[in-house]
């Protein structure tokens, strides 16, 4: 296993940790996120989308309330995956697996959840795990665990 730390001091940071998992992503890859509300989970995704070709001219949001939004991107299929709502259910398990996340990296979709960890029993492995927390007023820190190094 890897880990590694980053700093991050600005939205120009994140952006640019969001091109190096882009640039490490294979087909089948599963990025586990984790961090408070509000942590920048969701805009690392976007940056994420970004880097793979996703256009300016598509919404990259939370997923909160679809729970899971499928992009194309040049590399393959790219889901973008918020579980906080089925956090609290008494089956968390069973309604993940519902979803069909597992089955969809099998056919080779790049996975990114957000409120994704201690779900890995349903979802598989984790090819990245990101732990995402406030460093400073506007600065995040994040802490990154792999299968393999970040390109």
């Amino acid at each position: 296993m890897h880990s590694a730390r980053f700093d991050l001091a600005s939205r120009r940071d994140t952006r640019r940790l969001g091109a190096r998992l882009a640039s490490a992503l294979e087909p089948g890859d599963l990025v586990v996120l984790a961090g408070e509300l509000g942590a920048g989970k969701t805009f690392l995704v976007r940056a994420v989308a970004r880097a793979l070709g996703v256009s300016a001219d598509v919404a990259v949001t939370s997923p909160t309330f679809t729970l899971v939004t499928e992009y194309e991107t040049a590399k393959g299929t790219l889901l973008h995956a918020d579980l906080y709502r089925l956090r609290d259910q008494a089956d968390v398990s069973a309604e993940v697996a519902r979803l069909g996340l597992r089955d969809r990296r099998r056919e080779g979709a790049m996975v990114v959840a957000e409120w994704a960890e201690g779900l890995e029993g349903v979802l598989g492995p984790a090819d990245f795990a990101l732990k995402i927390t406030y460093a400073g007023s506007n600065a995040r820190a994040v802490e990154i665990t792999s299968a393999r190094p970040l390109a």
